[in-house]
C-alpha cells in the first residue's frame, strides 16, 4: 500500500511540477556558461589587453570609475593577471533594489560597452529563480524544488532492485525496448544517472528559496555560535552616505591576502557604521568559488573578522560553497559540464513522465470505453439473460455479439459469466442464451466450475424459461462439447424449453457459427453479419530466432510479427494465425491426383492459380468424392484450414507482436501445419494472415495484487506478456515458476528473466529443468516445495495464472493446489477469478 501511495504521489507531483522543473532545468543550463558564452559573443568588449604593470589597484580604480560614471560604486570585482574585464555595481536609484552593472578594463579603469546577449542571460536567471513572476514565481520554483527532492527519493525507492550492487541493473538502458517499456526504462535509468546532480542542485537551490531553510542549514553546518551568525547578518540602519578611505581598504586587503591574491570582490558599506566586506581568491584556491572572506574598517582598513576558506571546518566550507555546489564548479570544469548536462536533461523526465501518464490514462479510458460498450442500458434490461462460459475469451466475445443483436431488435439484455448466475437469476429469467465452451475433454471452463458444482446437481423449477445454446468445443476430444451437453440436459430436466437444437461449433467452424447467426436472426428478426472477431489482416514476419539450439526437444522459436496497420492487444490476448500448406505439399498432392495447378480460380474474389489457392485448404487423402470437379468447384469443395491460436508474448510497446512456437511433427514425421508454416515455410519478411483475439479471462489484474505465474515450455509466451505488463505498470510482486528440459538449452529468455529478477521487477523465480538430474523434476514439484510461500502470497490476495500444456503440467499444478489448499479454497479462487488458465 505504501508503494502504491508513493507511486500515485510521484506521478501526481510530476504532472504538476514537471513543466516548471523542465523550464528551470533549461534556463539553468543556459545560464551555467554565461561568462564563457558572453566572451565568445563579445570579444571586443569582454576581452581586454593585459597590461605589463598588471591591473590597477582598487584605490586607483574606484575614483576613476566613479568620476567616469558620476555614480557611487557599491561593489567592485577584479580578476588579477587575466584578460577578463572587471565588473562594477553602482548604488541603486531611490526606490530600486539593484543598481546598474557595468564592465570595465581593470588595466585602465575605462568603462566598457554593454555586451550583446546580456539581456538574454538576465532573463534566463529571472526565469530560473522567479519564472519572471516576482515573489509569486519564487514560491512556485521553491515548491517545485522541494518536489524534485521528493522525485529523487521516491523514484529511488520505487525502482530499488533486488541486486542493488549490480551497476548494470542501475545504469544500463535496454535500447531494444519500444514504446511505454522504453519510456519507463529511460525515465528510471536516466533518473539514476542524474540523481546525485539533482539532489545537489535542489538541496543547494533551496538556500535562496526559504529563509527557514537557509537558517536551518546555517545552524546545522556552521561552527559559529548562533548569536554570532545573527549579529553578522544584522545591518544597522543609517541614512548618511558612508565615508570610505579607498587607499586604506586596498592596503588592508593586500596585507590580509598576501602576494598570492588572484581576484577579489570588494563590497563597500551601504550605510555608515557598516564594514566593507571582501571575497578574495588566492592562487591555491580549492575551486573557482573557494573565496576567503574578510571584513575591513572603511576608514582605517583595519581587519575585522577574517575567514580563510582552507582553515574553516568542513560544514563552513560547504556553506561558503553553496553556489559552487549548485552549479557544479565545486568539482571543477568536469563538475560544471556534468551539472549542465543534467540540467539540460530535466525536460526528458517531464516528457517521459507525461508520456507514461498519458499512456496510463489512455489505457484506463480504453478499459472504461470497453466496459461501457458492454453494459446494456435501458428499460427491460432483464428481457434476455445471456450467460457465457469461456476459457480463452471466444465464447465471451460471441456472447456480446449476440447481446448487440438482441439490443438491435429492441430487447433488453443482461450479460453475465455463468460463474455469476445463481438460482435467483435463473428463476427470474424468461428468455436466455447460453454461449458455452468446453475445456479440454468435457470439462467446464475454470470460471464456470462453481456454477456446475452449485447448480447442476440441484432441482429447480424452470418451466418458464425458454433458451438457446451455442456450444464450443474441439472434436479431437472424446467428450466434444461435454460441458454444454451436461448443461443442456440439466436445463431440460428442470422443465426449461430449448428454442432450437443447440448449435455445436468445432474449433471455430465458420459454417456452424453461420448457422447460429441464422437462428438468432430468425429469433430476433434482425439480420446481422456473422463476425467471429476482427478481420484477418496482413502481418509481416520480421523475426525468427531459435531459442533452444542443441536441445533434446523440438526446435522452439521466438517469432516477431508486425501488422499492417499495427494492431493493439493486451497482455494475455491470443493471435489467431491462418496457416498455409507448404508449396511442396501442394505440388505433391496435385501430382498424386494428376491435377494441373496452373488452372485459374477465384478465392475470396481474387484470381489466382489453383496451386496458390489450395495452400489455404485441407488436402484429403481420398479423392473419390472430388472426381470430375472442375478447378473452381474442387476448391469450393475443400474445407479451409482452421486458424491456430498462439499466446502473445509481448506488448504493443515492444514494437513487435512476438510468439514462442515449438515445431510440432505428425506421426509421419511431417511438420505440423501451424508450427511448420510459422517456423519454416513462411519466408523471412514474408506476409501471413492473422488477427488478435481478445482473451479477457487471462488479462492481468488491474490492481497491484501479487501475481503467481506458472508455466512450462512455450507457455512462457503468455506469462511473459503478463510480466511485461506488470513491470510497465510498476508492479513488482511477481513470482514465476517455469519448467523445461535442460537449463543449458531450454531456458528461454534467460537474460531477460534474470535481469528482471536482479532488478526486483520479478520478486521470485523458481525453475524446474526435468532432465538436469536423475529424478525428473517438474514445475508442479517446485510449486509443492514452495507450499508455505504459496499460502503466504495467496493470503496477501495473490492471483494464479497458468499457461502451457494441459496434459501433465496444468493437471499437475491443479493437483498440487488441491493438495496444498484444499478443494474448497481452490474453488473459491476460481470463483473469485484468482485462478486462471490458458492451457492447450
Amino acid at each position: 500500500m505504501f508503494k502504491k501511495i508513493l507511486f500515485q504521489l510521484h506521478w501526481l507531483f510530476g504532472i504538476s511540477a514537471g513543466l516548471v522543473l523542465a523550464l528551470m532545468g533549461l534556463t539553468g543550463a543556459a545560464y551555467s556558461f554565461q561568462g564563457e558564452l558572453l566572451r565568445a559573443l563579445n570579444p571586443e568588449v569582454l576581452r581586454v589587453e593585459v597590461g605589463d604593470g598588471g591591473v590597477l589597484a582598487a584605490d586607483v580604480l574606484l575614483p576613476k570609475i566613479e568620476a567616469a560614471s558620476q555614480q557611487r560604486v557599491v561593489r567592485l570585482s577584479v580578476e588579477a593577471a587575466a584578460d577578463v574585464p572587471g565588473r562594477v555595481m553602482f548604488a541603486p536609484p531611490p526606490g530600486e533594489r539593484r543598481g546598474e552593472v557595468r564592465y570595465f578594463d581593470p588595466y585602465s579603469g575605462e568603462l566598457l560597452g554593454e555586451p550583446r546577449g546580456q539581456g538574454f542571460f538576465d532573463l534566463m536567471l529571472e526565469l530560473h529563480r522567479f519564472l519572471a513572476l516576482g515573489e509569486t514565481g519564487k514560491q512556485i520554483t521553491a515548491a517545485s524544488t522541494l518536489a524534485l527532492i521528493f522525485f529523487c527519493l521516491s523514484g529511488l525507492y520505487l525502482r530499488w532492485p533486488r541486486k542493488a550492487l549490480s551497476w548494470r541493473v542501475w545504469l544500463s538502458l535496454d535500447w531494444a525496448k519500444r514504446g511505454r517499456a522504453f519510456n519507463w526504462d529511460l525515465h528510471a535509468v536516466a533518473g539514476t544517472w542524474c540523481l546525485a546532480f539533482y539532489l545537489c542542485a535542489a538541496l543547494t537551490g533551496l538556500y535562496w528559496s526559504y529563509d527557514w531553510y537557509r537558517e536551518g542549514l546555517t545552524a546545522l553546518l556552521s561552527s559559529e555560535p548562533a548569536g554570532q551568525q545573527r549579529n553578522r547578518a544584522a545591518r544597522p540602519s543609517a541614512e548618511a552616505v558612508p565615508v570610505v578611505n579607498h587607499a586604506a581598504l586596498w592596503a588592508g586587503l593586500q596585507q590580509a591576502a598576501g602576494p598570492q591574491l588572484t581576484g577579489y570582490s570588494l563590497r563597500l558599506p551601504a550605510a555608515a557604521g557598516q564594514p566593507a566586506t571582501v571575497f578574495y581568491m588566492r592562487d591555491d584556491a580549492a575551486h573557482e568559488r573557494a573565496f576567503n572572506q574578510l571584513a575591513l574598517d572603511p576608514l582605517s582598513g583595519a581587519p575585522g573578522w577574517h575567514k580563510r576558506y582552507d582553515q574553516q571546518a568542513f560544514g563552513d566550507r560547504l556553506l561558503a560553497s553553496v553556489y559552487a555546489l549548485h552549479v557544479g564548479s565545486y568539482f571543477g570544469l568536469a563538475g560544471r559540464i556534468l551539472m549542465f548536462l543534467a540540467s539540460l536533461s530535466v525536460p526528458l523526465f517531464a516528457i517521459t513522465g507525461w508520456l507514461l501518464y498519458l499512456d496510463r490514462r489512455r489505457n484506463k479510458r480504453a478499459v472504461l470505453a470497453a466496459r461501457k460498450a458492454l453494459l446494456p442500458a435501458g428499460a427491460g434490461a432483464r428481457d434476455w439473460l445471456i450467460g457465457f462460459a469461456s476459457q480463452s475469451g471466444f465464447a465471451e466475445q460471441l456472447a456480446w455479439q449476440a447481446a448487440g443483436q438482441m439490443q438491435a431488435a429492441g430487447h433488453g439484455v443482461r450479460v453475465e459469466p455463468l460463474g455469476r448466475v445463481d438460482r435467483q437469476t435463473l428463476s427470474e429469467a424468461q428468455h436466455a442464451l447460453f454461449v458455452v465452451s468446453t475445456f479440454g475433454d468435457g470439462e467446464a471452463p475454470d470460471s464456470a466450475r462453481g456454477f456446475e458444482r452449485q447448480l447442476l446437481g440441484q432441482a429447480l423449477g424452470l418451466a418458464h424459461l425458454r433458451y438457446a445454446m451455442l456450444a464450443l468445443g474441439d472434436r479431437q476430444y472424446a467428450q466434444f462439447c461435454g460441458f454444454a451437453e451436461r448443461l443442456h440436459g440439466w436445463l431440460g430436466r428442470q422443465g426449461a424449453r430449448s428454442l432450437f437444437a443447440p448449435v455445436q461449433v468445432d474449433a471455430g467452424d465458420a459454417l456452424a457459427l453461420a448457422d447460429w447467426q441464422r437462428q438468432l436472426s430468425q429469433l430476433t428478426g434482425v439480420q446481422a453479419t456473422t463476425v467471429t472477431g476482427n478481420a484477418y489482416g496482413l502481418w509481416t514476419l520480421h523475426q525468427r530466432e531459435l531459442l533452444n539450439p542443441g536441445s533434446q526437444g523440438a526446435p522452439t522459436y521466438l517469432l516477431g510479427l508486425r501488422g499492417e496497420p499495427a494492431d493493439n492487444w493486451l497482455a494475455g490476448d491470443i493471435l489467431q494465425v491462418l496457416p498455409r500448406q507448404a508449396d511442396a505439399v501442394v505440388r505433391a498432392w496435385l501430382q498424386r491426383f494428376g491435377l494441373d495447378g496452373e488452372q485459374p480460380v477465384h478465392l475470396d474474389g481474387i484470381g489466382q492459380s489453383l496451386a496458390q489457392a489450395l495452400a489455404s485448404r485441407q488436402l484429403p487423402e481420398s479423392f473419390t468424392h472430388l472426381l470430375g470437379l472442375h478447378a473452381q468447384a474442387l476448391l469450393e469443395a475443400l474445407a479451409p484450414l482452421a486458424p491456430r491460436d498462439y499466446s502473445i508474448a509481448s506488448l504493443p510497446s515492444d514494437g513487435l507482436l512476438q510468439l514462442i512456437v515449438r515445431q510440432e511433427r505428425r506421426s509421419d514425421g511431417a511438420l505440423g501445419l501451424g508450427s511448420g508454416w510459422l517456423t519454416e515455410h513462411a519466408s523471412p519478411c514474408g506476409q501471413l494472415l492473422a488477427r488478435v483475439r481478445r482473451n479477457s479471462a487471462f488479462h492481468a489484474p488491474e490492481d497491484e495484487r501479487p501475481l503467481i505465474l506458472i508455466g512450462n515450455g512455450t507457455g512462457l509466451a503468455g506469462l511473459r506478456s503478463l510480466l511485461k505488463a506488470r513491470i510497465a505498470a510498476g508492479h513488482r510482486r511477481n513470482w514465476l515458476l517455469f519448467g523445461e528440459r535442460n537449463a543449458a538449452h531450454d531456458f528461454y529468455c534467460r537474460d531477460e528473466l534474470q535481469g528482471w529478477l536482479a532488478s526486483g521487477e520479478l520478486a521470485r523465480l523458481d525453475l524446474a529443468f526435468s532432465r538436469d538430474q536423475t529424478g525428473k523434476v517438474y514445475v508442479q514439484d517446485r510449486l509443492g516445495e514452495a507450499a508455505e510461500q504459496l499460502r503466504g502470497w495467496l493470503a496477501e490476495g495473490a492471483a494464479i495464472y497458468v499457461c502451457g500444456s494441459l496434459e501433465g503440467m496444468a493437471g499437475g499444478v491443479d493437483r498440487v493446489l488441491h493438495e496444498v489448499l484444499g478443494e474448497a479454497a481452490v474453488a473459491e479462487l476460481v470463483e473469485q477469478g484468482r485462478y486462471r488458465r490458458d492451457v492447450y
